[in-house]
């Protein structure tokens, strides 16, 4: 068998294969589906500072190769997750990471110092595409100047590895990621969704609740694909791919645009087993092409 470990700042996996925030539960959901222990990492749902109540129904609307979601970082905060859900997860034999959100740098940073504290979360990732409610509601991550403020602020109060994920909902998603790494980002994640919506014609009316959600699934592969690619020839941090993975042969395209490791997101909605099957595909692909390693294909694709 090929090697999978893959290493992240200080992060050290035991194969590339991680889940995307929000889709996957705390983990303990897809317990009787697939082994926690044999998944990468996994990226727990959005955390907030305090708690949050999401937005109203309906917040989910099926597309074609994909969906849209607004669901709206539905929580009961870092202190219940501090003291309910931990306990429950610190003991999976793996990577197990929270994302964190927030409406101010302050916000951010104090949600995250207080995940510091817990030995057995080795990471974060950040969730920049929150609304910045001092700036009018202009998303963190479209901005240098707004990405910069959040990981400065939880860099000075946060210790272990630190990822930042990035909405490709801007005009040259490499200014952000320069950004982030200037002021300490571990590592940047890509693409958090598209925004789109979609209108029910029968009832001329918009299908989601807000009007606006975030676009998943096959269709935004080929966009991920292409900004993947982009970041990791302008940073020298770890990337980690997502956005549209089905399959094994998903997965590699991205570690050839030079993922270092991948997220699936949409695919555990579909199939609760995805995780264990395209890392199993992965090593059968890499033996399949006389590869020793997983590093062997990261970056390969001129």
């Amino acid at each position: 068998m090929a090697s999978l470990n893959v290493k992240i700042n200080d992060l050290h996996l035991k194969n590339p294969v991680m889940t995307a925030s929000g889709t996957f539960g705390y983990g303990l959901e897809f317990a009787d589906f697939v082994p926690l222990d044999g998944i990468g990492g996994i990226i727990v749902k959005g955390t907030t500072l305090k708690p949050r109540e999401g937005n109203d129904y309906p917040r989910m609307a099926e597309t074609h190769m994909g969906m849209l979601n607004c669901v709206g970082l539905q929580n009961k905060g870092v202190d219940y997750f501090c003291e309910h859900i931990y306990p429950e997860i610190k003991d999976i034999d793996t990577n197990m990471i929270v994302n964190v959100s927030g409406s101010s740098p302050e916000d951010y940073a104090e949600c995250a110092a207080r995940i510091d504290a817990l030995d057995k979360i080795p990471a974060i990732e950040l969730n920049i595409s929150c609304p910045n409610v001092k700036d009018g509601g202009m998303a963190f991550g479209v901005t240098c100047a707004g990405a910069a403020s959040v990981v400065k602020a939880v860099r000075q109060r946060y210790h272990k590895t630190l990822i930042v994920k990035l909405s490709p909902n801007v005009t040259d998603i490499t200014e952000i990621a320069r950004a982030v790494e200037a002021e300490g980002a571990d590592s940047v994640s890509l693409i958090n969704t598209l925004m789109g919506t979609s209108i029910d014609i029968e009832k001329r009316c918009r299908r989601l609740s807000i009007g606006t959600g975030g676009l998943s699934g096959p269709a935004v592969k080929p966009v991920a694909v292409r900004m993947v690619w982009q970041v990791s020839r302008a940073v020298k941090i770890p990337v980690i791919g997502l956005g549209g993975i089905m399959t094994a042969e998903d997965a590699i395209e991205f570690m050839m645009a030079g993922a270092t490791a991948i997220e699936i997101g949409t695919a555990n909605f579909i199939d609760p087993t995805v995780t264990i099957k395209v890392r199993d595909g992965i090593n059968t692909w890499l033996d399949a092409h006389g590869c020793k390693s997983v590093d062997e294909i990261i970056g390969v694709a001129e």
